[in-house]
């Protein structure tokens, strides 16, 4: 941070006006010539790195004023061709201009920290009420009071987390007008900016205000002597707050280095292998009774399972590196959750297996291993993997999904998260996994076309028939879900638009399912049936209504107010425009896959038709992928807009008198009594507290209703 700007090229065109001087007073005259500079800014990369991404906008614009600066030097007039009186009446023109700027960023920087101050300082006092109740009923319901008590020390780890950003907040604010403001004299060779920094900024309310540090210091104090027992490392540990640059583990990076190239050698082992073994077939006529088909089918599902992950992992890597906080998003542990490198390390370790298991099939004659034992032994593996009870293998990311997993199972029941309806969506593009693994159990269920040593497979039998009521029931299954949920959320929120539209897009893939099932029940050799023709058109009707949802709903593109970004909306995360008019162009083109296969079917590709449907299932999970980074920036832009930066965990859900309840404590000189107290009546006027009175608009327009706005988030673990 000492040395803020280095200068590696320097081409001086000016010839009265030697190199040495330029360099060392810092000024750039733009009439005298070209110059080029090269420069790092420390503090500029610091702040960067630094910043909660949805406060970035209430952080003080260094750049942009760093440019200022830059372009006043560039502009000035040559001080060789000009009155000393012109540049002091140009330069003081700038600083009037300048020092007017950092008026309004200093009144913003205020601002936004009185109320996030205020706004700490209600959470806390909400804490220690709750925190008291549950001292009260201690002798009433024990196992109701240890739960509580768990949820008051992840409410209060949560709490501790957000008052850190705040005082991160503070600091890098005081840093960066202090820097702004050194390099402002220097440029200009002037005592003016220090000042003002003097005059302005060391009385400014974010900077003297001392009540973020009692705050800390309180919280400290509660989670030692009130939930720990005294025992200050263990409350200090549970307090921890996370690196604000993740630094990943050289030892995952090794593994992940590792896995990947065993993988990638023992893909190539198995492809040349698969080619030798489909010479062999054409002239053996026993292993020509082994069905290809059904060993695709036996596979594909693990493979697109892997690769899911893999993407996931690229996806995690893609939202970290462009500040899109998909910790705070998905309601994860910020101390105890999956790295980028951890999802790589999993897919890699279980594509390893899955070749292994491929080769160990094609190979199990020399073996002398049953065939059709790899495949099963693979899905067990996987099971175990998951349901495993031990702390081990990425217990916490493990047991986050097995939570989440029976809320998008029973969706109506349930009050439905981001994370929720998150997953569904990408079970709906993992719909062929789901049925490749209904083909597999009733496969090795019923061994219907499988010998008795199972060593040969003649067919695929009728487990995967598309006529078949099962199958239809499984493809209709990850729809269903989204559907449930949209129902649920329909009820939360008593708002028609977007969940029952959203819920309406759902249900167009039920009618696909059931016109392509009936086709296939009454289809013959020679001519198709009526059904056929109402699975094309209920097929164009959800690809399109599901397409555009996805650029205007789920993206936000095509906003009213986009400005520049045209086509998109007024503002982007990603550092290119070409991302974004690529995925538009990309959903538009994979949201018809089903009819690419139907006119592959159509001109002779009907033998293939398991390999067609592989690459387009792998092509889905693709464009999963690449709508989960446009899905969540526009959630993280939400987020933003509200600048919530942390879980806003409550130890027990809060209707409309409990609000109440809470603007009044806020009055009382012991909050803590009103907990004891009976609940105020629904029909009793509203107390208005000014605290909550909100300093900076809320970008969020929509109107809101009651049971939306004071929802409580799951508590989930960790991914």
């Amino acid at each position: 941070l000492l040395q803020e700007i280095r200068t590696t090229f320097v081409e001086q065109t000016c010839s009265d006006l030697p190199e040495q001087d330029v360099l060392s007073s810092g000024l750039f005259h733009r009439s005298c010539g070209t110059l080029y500079v090269a420069l790092v800014m420390k503090f500029a990369e610091h702040l960067g790195a630094h910043i909660t991404p949805e406060w970035r906008k209430q952080y003080i614009q260094y750049e942009e004023m760093k440019a200022m600066l830059y372009a006043a030097l560039e502009q000035a007039p040559c001080a060789e061709v000009v009155e000393e009186e012109v540049l002091t009446r140009y330069f003081a023109r700038f600083d009037e201009s300048f020092f007017t700027f950092c008026d309004k960023e200093l009144v913003k920087i205020n601002t936004f920290y009185a109320e996030k101050i205020a706004e700490a300082t209600r959470k806390f006092a909400m804490l220690r009420s709750e925190l008291e109740g549950s001292e009260y009923e201690q002798m009433k319901k024990k196992k109701i009071q240890r739960r509580k008590v768990m949820d008051l020390k992840l409410a209060f780890s949560e709490f501790y987390l957000s008052l850190i950003l705040l005082q991160n907040y503070q600091n890098l604010n005081f840093t960066g007008f202090r820097k702004i403001l050194k390099k402002h004299d220097k440029m200009l060779r002037t005592e003016a900016g220090g000042l003002w920094r003097e005059e302005m900024v060391e009385t400014s309310n974010f900077h003297t205000n001392k009540d973020i540090d009692k705050l800390i210091a309180d919280t400290e104090i509660t989670v030692t002597t009130e939930l720990e027992g005294g025992d200050r490392q263990k409350a200090m540990k549970r307090l921890r707050v996370p690196p604000l640059g993740d630094q990943q583990s050289p030892w995952t990076t090794f593994k992940v280095g590792l896995f990947s190239g065993a993988f990638l050698v023992l893909m190539i082992a198995m492809v040349l292998s698969a080619v030798f073994h489909s010479y062999q077939a054409a002239s053996d006529d026993v292993a020509g009774r082994n069905d290809w088909r059904v060993v695709v089918r036996l596979y594909r599902g693990p493979f697109l399972v892997i690769l899911f992950l893999f993407l996931m992992g690229i996806n995690v890597y893609g939202w970290r590196s462009s500040g899109v906080n998909h910790v705070l998003i998905f309601e994860l542990d910020p101390r105890n959750h999956l790295s980028e490198q951890h999802l790589m390390e999993l897919a890699a370790i279980f594509g390893v297996i899955w070749t292994l298991s491929v080769l160990t099939f094609l190979y199990s004659t020399q073996l002398s291993i049953p065939a059709y034992a790899n495949p099963l032994s693979l899905f067990i593996i996987m099971a175990i993997f998951m349901l495993n009870p031990t702390k081990t293998f990425k217990h916490d990311a493990r047991f986050w999904f097995l939570r989440v997993a029976p809320r998008i199972i029973l969706a109506p029941f349930f009050y439905v998260g981001f994370a929720d309806f998150w997953l569904a969506d990408q079970l709906n593009s993992l719909g062929q996994a789901l049925k490749d693994f209904q083909f597999l159990l009733c496969f090795y269920i019923s061994g219907e076309t499988m010998d008795d040593e199972w060593d040969k497979a003649d067919s695929l039998g009728y487990c995967s028939s598309s006529a078949w009521w099962l199958v239809a029931l499984v493809s209709c299954m990850p729809a269903w879900f989204r559907f449930a949920q949209c129902l649920r959320r329909y009820r939360d929120t008593k708002e028609a638009f977007p969940h029952l539209v959203n819920a309406g897009k759902y249900s167009t893939t039920f009618f696909v399912v059931i016109f392509s099932t009936l086709d296939s029940a009454y289809r013959t050799d020679v001519e198709r049936s009526p059904f056929f023709y109402l699975y094309i058109l209920s097929a164009i009707i959800s690809s399109c209504y599901t397409y555009i949802w996805d650029i205007k709903m789920d993206w936000g593109f095509f906003a009213a107010g986009a400005g520049d970004n045209r086509f998109l909306r007024e503002e982007i995360v990603y550092s290119s425009k070409g991302y974004y008019y690529f995925a538009i162009v990309e959903d538009l083109v994979l949201r018809f896959s089903w009819a690419y296969k139907l006119i592959l079917k159509e001109v002779g590709f009907a033998a293939y038709s398991e390999l067609t449907t592989s690459v387009f299932a792998a092509l889905e999970v693709v464009r999963r992928f690449i709508w989960n980074f446009f899905r969540l920036e526009n959630e993280h832009l939400n987020n933003c807009g509200k600048f919530r930066a942390v879980r806003d965990i409550s130890v027990a859900p809060i209707d409309a008198s409990d609000q109440q309840q809470i603007i009044k404590m806020m009055d009382e000189p012991d909050p803590a009594s009103l907990f004891r107290k009976k609940k105020i009546l629904k029909t009793q006027a509203a107390v208005i507290d000014p605290l909550r009175v909100p300093l900076i608009s809320d970008t969020d327009k929509k109107p809101a209703s009651t049971v939306a706005n004071l929802k409580t988030f799951h508590i989930v673990g960790a991914i």
